[in-house]
Parts: structure tokens; sequence; C-alpha cells
């Protein structure tokens, strides 16, 4: 009789832990799908898919979108990095890779592209 009274005691413990694995927050987006014993992504104090989303300086953003770095570039903050090289009048920015999984920074994200202003020189006949 006891080795039943603990296997039963075992199935009740493991239904509980799988009940409480499996609750939903109520501040999930929708269709985000069940998420067990995860922690969901935050943004600040916002959850969002990391799928379609990202967290740029507490912003929640698209992963389409772009935004100006310098004034010749355009670059994906989801994915890149704008990062001065040079102040003063002529500044210039290299746009970097963001690495993935960590916190990236400037100095130790490799180059995706520079960043220089091209003057375009016209010559007349």
């Amino acid at each position: 009789m006891r080795p039943r009274c603990c296997i039963l005691a075992l199935v009740c413990w493991i239904t509980v832990f799988l009940l409480q694995c499996s609750k939903g927050t109520t501040d999930a987006p929708v269709g985000s799908g069940l998420w067990l014993c995860q922690p969901a992504p935050r943004c600040g104090n916002k959850i969002y898919n990391p799928s379609e989303q990202c967290c740029y300086d507490d912003a929640i953003l698209s992963l389409k979108e772009t935004r100006r770095c310098g004034s010749t570039c355009t670059f994906w903050p989801c994915f890149e990095l704008c990062c001065p090289e040079s102040f003063g009048p002529q500044q210039k920015f290299l746009v970097k890779l963001r690495v993935l999984g960590m916190k990236s920074q400037c100095h130790l994200s490799p180059i995706s592209r520079s960043c220089t202003r091209n003057r375009r020189h016209v010559l007349y006949p």
C-alpha cells in the first residue's frame, strides 16, 4: 500500500509543477504562443516578441525599422550599431554589427560599413 501512496504523491507533484509552469502572463502579446517555464523578454517593463521586435534604448521596435547614422547612412538598430569614429566638423560614423547574446558595444563589435560623406564633384564641359 505504501508504494502506491508514493507514486500517487509523485504524480500529483509533477502535475502541479507542470500546471505552474504553463500559466500564461496576462500582459503577453497576442499570438505569442505558449512559453513554458521561460521568462518573457522585456524592454523596460513591457513584454515583446523577439521574433518580430527588439528592444532599443528602452523602446520596442519592429525588426524592419531603420534609423539615421550620421547624415549619410541608415542602419537597422535591431541588428547594427551606429558608432562615432571621429568628432569635430567632419564627423565620421561606422555601422557595426550587434553581437547576439551580448550587450553590444562599439569598440568590441565588427565593422559592417563606413558612413563617409560622398561628395559628388560636378564637372562642367
